[in-house]
């Protein structure tokens, strides 16, 4: 393709003209106005068009480059860069994997470029934060930026109850380590997180689900299982349960927590959705700080790759959940955990998630304009929990979708008793929008078929 005549629409305000002009070619490719592949003018064409220097061209396209957003070619000029197909939710079988549970990718080309400037700021940090280890739990600065954005959720949180741990997973594993034993009994929703259960099966405890309902967890099967059994912990998702999206009420969390001081149960809540839902019911940390062990994923609202999460704990506790951070993990990268400090202070981690809430809005709408079926879904939540229609069963929709290039999970995955006819679809899979809705079309085709008409087995 050649785009000779490309012209960028520049806005030379707040930066300098090349800096203008790499924006604009970020803008113009995200937007489509420039394919991938496009040849872009020669240097001394373009500062003639834009009537300025040679050398500032230069230094544009040379700030493209850096970005990653054009490739030179000896002796043909300068092309808009193809993309890696690592930048695809395609899988290398050619799967859209809508079985991960990801935020959506969010089409705002100022927005990225904020993004990698906040982490190139880190380079000011020096050899420090590359050449040394750091305290299980993070440093002082980390907890104090983890504090900042917990507030919007923990009024109350200090930073001497915040610990910063590898995610979820890693926070999960801590927490789970200080407060049972191998052979000890934890509760929890019959239909939960996986990487839960992965968790309590590696340190070898017992799990006892409890029944749900539309509104989460039960609080009398709670009851009846601290009278039976004694359990060691509570673990939960009370806003935007994965993988049915329920948020429990205001008035059930009291009775939950209630319940928790009565018997002396401390609770483990997993808030990873939490800061994607707007007007949220308080979070069980504010209503029992002394019980609830709260930990809150940047991985839905942020970024998966930065595997960090801040976990809130009782007073007096971080000492004994430190020590188990030390025991596994050692300490969160010092690098993702600067990375998210400098999001968090910049304001870019604030403007992220707004971008993912807004996609994920726009991809709810989709699917619920293109499945003729009930579903639970709930605002912020880029996943779906589908009861399957029948005739179909859970595992002929999962393989039957799998033959034609869609991976879904089937609830299988979550259910601590008997799996129930459902599947969990991840909205936010798909990095575009019209893979997503290809991947629905293929969806509603099969169900509207029988199951026996779809099957490639010969």
């Amino acid at each position: 393709m050649v785009a000779t005549s490309w012209t960028p629409r520049l806005d030379t305000k707040d930066s300098p003209i090349y800096l203008a002009i790499a924006d604009a070619l970020a803008t113009d490719i995200a937007s489509g106005r420039l394919a991938e592949g496009a040849r872009l003018p020669t240097q001394r064409r373009l500062a003639d068009d834009l009537d300025i220097d040679f050398t500032t061209v230069s230094r544009a396209y040379a700030e493209a480059r850096s970005r990653g957003l054009v490739e030179g070619k000896v002796g043909q000029g300068t092309y808009v860069r193809t993309r890696p197909s690592r930048l695809s939710s395609l899988q290398p079988s050619g799967l859209v994997d809508m079985s991960m549970n990801l935020p959506p990718r969010f089409d705002n080309a100022a927005l990225t470029r904020r993004i990698w400037d906040a982490t190139k700021d880190l380079e000011a940090e020096g050899l420090d934060l590359l050449m040394r280890y750091q305290e299980p739990g993070g440093i002082m600065r980390d907890r104090m930026t983890a504090t900042s954005w917990l507030m919007k959720r923990l009024p109350d949180v200090s930073a001497d109850r915040i610990l910063i741990t590898a995610g979820a997973q890693g926070g999960l594993h801590a927490i789970l380590s200080v407060l049972a034993e191998p052979g000890d009994t934890v509760c929890a929703e019959e239909l939960t997180y996986p990487g839960f259960r992965s968790v309590a099966s590696h340190l070898k405890l017992k799990l006892l689900p409890l029944e749900m309902d539309e509104q989460g967890l039960l609080p009398e099967a709670f009851a009846k299982a601290c009278q039976k059994t004694k359990p060691k912990a509570l673990y939960c998702m009370p806003t935007l349960h994965n993988p049915t999206s329920r948020t429990m009420p205001h008035g059930r969390r009291l009775e939950l927590v209630e319940l928790a001081r009565t018997y002396n149960v401390p609770i483990i809540e997993d808030d990873a959705y939490g800061a994607l839902v707007s007007g949220a019911p308080a979070p069980l940390a504010v209503l029992a700080p002394e019980i609830v062990y709260h930990v809150a994923s940047l991985s839905k609202c942020l970024s998966p790759a930065l595997r960090v999460a801040y976990v809130a704990v009782p007073n007096g506790r971080s000492p004994r959940v430190a020590s188990a951070i030390r025991a596994s993990a050692s300490l969160v990268s010092p690098l993702t955990s600067a990375t998210a400090s400098r999001w968090i202070e910049s304001g870019v981690a604030d403007a992220v998630c707004r971008a993912i809430i807004q996609e994920t809005a726009a991809r709810v709408q989709t699917m619920k304009a293109m499945l003729p079926y009930e579903v639970e879904v709930s605002p912020g939540g880029f996943h779906v929990w589908l009861a399957v229609p029948k005739p179909w069963s859970r595992a002929e929709l999962v393989s039957a979708l799998r033959s034609v290039g869609v991976g879904i999970v089937s609830s299988d995955a979550f259910a601590l008793s008997r799996p129930p006819e459902a599947v969990r679809l991840g909205l936010g899979a798909p990095a575009t929008m019209k893979e997503l809705t290809h991947s629905l079309s293929l969806l509603v085709d099969l169900l509207a078929q029988e199951p026996a008409l779809s099957t490639t087995i010969i």
